[in-house]
């Protein structure tokens, strides 16, 4: 995928991509959703960009993708592959250059790229022909605001000095860097003005911006120079134009299941649109089935036009039906009403199915064993497909892991009825735990207290972002959502993950967790995630067989008993990011960030094989 200039002059009348200025890098597709999407940073060559916001991507029909539950989830008409480098299918991103300010290594001089007057193509400065670099620092806020680092305002207000005290003096800023230490203190920031120099030691403290009165101005720099969104009361803070604390994606996902998977709907999907605006305009049940029938539906003869138009009207009473859960309600997304269909579809299985359907689930086989202690259900999930979508992002502070998190900012100026997603063909093994274990498991003193000292810490967090936003709630009634049952399931997938990715061959970050924790639900889907040459091999579904599965699971937890850094992992009482881990570490059950659903928080081995002092703590403790 091709990164071009958003100032890249738009299609012609014939409709045809306009590429004659040359792309400026490129990235792959999925990372537009993962790494590079919308409002991302992205350093090419001796330049800073961000990129556009979606309306001013040039998206393709061709690249159209459906998944209807997402799609009524997020109240979008459809998804998007992002566009392709290929003029005939797509012409790439825009992007935007950011920050605005860049310095001279040669002059010192401190200003808007545009004042430098570099040659076009390039980034050099017009006065003594060296290279310029791009400002080191932004500021932004949790609200996913963003803007160049005010070092006119820092460098005044910081004297107690404003622009407004003589109007005829010319400002003219320049940075330079002392050398004498490798800290902030070293970059200075002067003014012709004659104001006293300040550096910018400090600059990254909490309080650094409100303390000087630099607000927020709600840049909105991925909409254009001049966009922004007034009124934000958030705290701006300074980050490093290339920090991962600048950008974090909020991407929701969901798996085709049955109707939707099937082979009818898939074919229905290019038509949806047509059909569907004939079955609003209440035309005659006839007039509709004589258009179907002209259909390529049609043509080879597998599906009657009745069967059609019964595929149309089940797809709009998705469409009509409420929405699942609310965003705004804090619970883990691993418990909405889109897992509790997974779930069950994936429990019951669908047995066998034809070559052109997109999920196949079945019983893995006895070969002669039973499962193993604790696990009520193995089942093979041969063939599955995944939607990735980009929903928004946020800046500062990642967002909440429950799913809870409203902070989004803006994907485009306007409205879109659609988002940038990417597909995933895959397989994997689904593991349901024997319930009336859990629930016996679930009364015992041990978890109930270990569980307890996360949920406090996760619920001080909510609440503390609640009176940062202005929330109205009353702080009682935000709680976290974490349970013993959710930590124990999550611990398992990651053993596992850990232990089959030795066992299989799989990469660990190939393969992904996919939680389903509720009072109805209690299980795993682990599968795996890259559509490359590591995604289809068929190792993962026999990982699932009950002889192996013994063998594996026996192995993990034999593994998890001792960490490199014990004691003091297991006996930690706080440990991960904002405290929300117990006894987990990189030496024992954290993974790549991209196959677990939390970034690595809530996690807790001892629910598994319990502690040297109360070895009760664990599920998979038999009372040996």
């Amino acid at each position: 995928m091709a990164l071009r200039n958003a100032r890249t002059r738009p299609a012609g009348r014939n409709g045809d991509a306009d590429v004659t200025r040359k792309p400026l890098g490129a990235v792959r597709r999925a990372q537009a959703i993962t790494t590079y999407g919308v409002g991302a940073v992205i350093a090419i060559e001796d330049q800073s960009y961000i990129v556009s916001g979606l309306d001013s991507w040039r998206v393709w029909p061709s690249d159209v993708i459906f998944e209807p539950r997402l799609q009524h989830w997020l109240r979008v008409a459809k998804f998007q592959l992002p566009p392709a480098d290929d003029p005939s299918s797509g012409d790439g991103v825009r992007v935007r250059l950011f920050p605005e300010m860049y310095s001279c290594a040669s002059c010192k001089k401190l200003q808007e790229f545009r004042r430098f007057g570099s040659p076009s193509g390039k980034s050099v400065c017009g006065s003594c022909e060296m290279p310029l670099t791009p400002s080191r620092f932004v500021i932004a806020c949790e609200n996913g605001h963003l803007d160049d680092f005010p070092y006119f305002e820092w460098v005044h207000k910081k004297s107690e000095r404003t622009s407004g005290e003589n109007e005829q003096v010319k400002h003219e800023l320049t940075l330079e860097s002392t050398g004498q230490t490798a800290s902030l203190r070293s970059v200075v920031i002067k003014c012709s003005c004659g104001v006293r120099p300040a550096s910018l030691e400090g600059a990254f403290g909490g309080g650094a911006m409100s303390a000087l009165g630099i607000k927020c101005r709600g840049g909105q720099p991925w909409l254009g120079r001049d966009a922004k969104e007034p009124g934000c009361a958030a705290v701006p803070r300074t980050l490093q134009r290339g920090a991962s604390a600048g950008w974090f994606p909020i991407n929701k996902s969901a798996l085709s299941i049955p109707p939707w998977s099937e082979t009818l709907q898939q074919q229905l999907n290019p038509h949806y649109a047509m059909l569907g605006v004939l079955l609003d305009n209440d035309l005659p049940d006839a007039l509709i089935l004589e258009t179907i029938k002209k259909t390529d539906i049609m043509d080879d003869g597998r599906f009657t036009a009745d069967e059609v138009l019964a595929a149309v009207r089940r797809r709009r009473e998705l469409e009509a039906s409420a929405p699942p859960d609310s965003d705004e309600t804090v619970m883990f997304e691993s418990a909405n009403e889109l897992r509790q269909e997974e779930y069950n579809q994936l429990y019951d299985g669908t047995g066998s199915v034809g070559r052109d359907e997109n999920f196949e689930c079945i019983p893995a086989p006895g070969d002669g064993g039973a499962l193993p202690y604790g696990v009520k259900r193995s089942m093979l999930v041969k063939r599955l497909r995944e939607v990735r979508a980009l929903q928004s992002f946020t800046r500062v502070t990642m967002p909440d892991p429950t799913g809870g998190d409203t902070r989004k900012a803006a994907m485009a100026k306007g409205s879109v009825d659609w988002l940038p997603a990417v597909e995933v063909s895959g397989e994997g093994v689904f593991l349901a735990v024997d319930e009336q274990l859990l629930w016996e498991w679930e009364q015992r003193s041990g978890p109930v207290q270990r569980a307890h000292q996360i949920w406090g810490n996760h619920t001080a967090i909510l609440r503390e972002r609640a009176e940062r936003a202005g929330s109205t709630k009353h702080p009682g009634d935000i709680k976290s959502p974490v349970t013993p049952r959710y930590l124990l399931l999550h611990t398992l997938a990651h053993i596992l993950i850990n232990e089959w990715s030795l066992d299989c061959g799989y990469p660990a970050a190939s393969l992904r967790e996919r939680l389903y924790v509720s009072d109805r639900m209690a299980g795993v889907l682990i599968y795996t995630a890259t559509s490359d040459s590591a995604g289809s091999l068929g190792g993962v579904v026999a990982q699932g067989e009950h002889r192996k599965l013994h063998e594996t699971l026996e192995s993990a937890l034999a593994r998890t008993e001792w960490c490199s850094q014990d004691p003091p992992c297991m006996e930690s009482e706080a440990n991960g990011i904002d405290s929300l881990n117990l006894a987990a570490c990189y030496a024992c059950v954290l993974l790549p960030e991209t196959s677990c659903e939390t970034n690595n928080v809530f996690l807790d081995r001892a629910m598994l094989i319990g502690t040297p002092e109360d070895p009760s703590t664990g599920f998979f403790y038999k009372g040996k």
